[in-house]
């Protein structure tokens, strides 16, 4: 890792790490290696995004995304179908105003 590196910057690379990890997880050298930290930030780290509610220790001892940040991604993603839904309905009466 370059230079100091923020708490902050540790905790969100700790999280970043975790994508596609969420069933599974991952153990701390797995997340230390990605993320180019020590275990010992990771731990801290990790201990953060726990405090946090924004990831889980699993019983296996590795760490995931909570429920808690599955709920954003799913808010994001229903937000997101909303607004499709709305695109669409525009492009259609737009297309229907055209037809002359």
């Amino acid at each position: 890792m370059k230079g100091s590196v923020s708490a902050a910057a540790r905790v969100l690379r700790a999280l970043k790490a975790l994508k596609g990890h969420t069933v599974t997880g991952l153990s701390n050298a797995e997340l230390a290696q990605l993320t180019q930290d020590s275990p010992s930030n990771i731990t801290r780290a990790m201990q953060t995004l726990i405090d946090e509610g924004l990831a889980v220790k699993l019983d296996n001892g590795r760490f995931a995304h909570s429920v808690g940040v599955l709920q954003i991604a799913q808010a994001h993603a229903e937000h997101m179908a909303r607004l499709t839904g709305r695109m669409q309905e525009i492009n259609q009466r737009i297309a229907a105003g055209s037809i002359v």
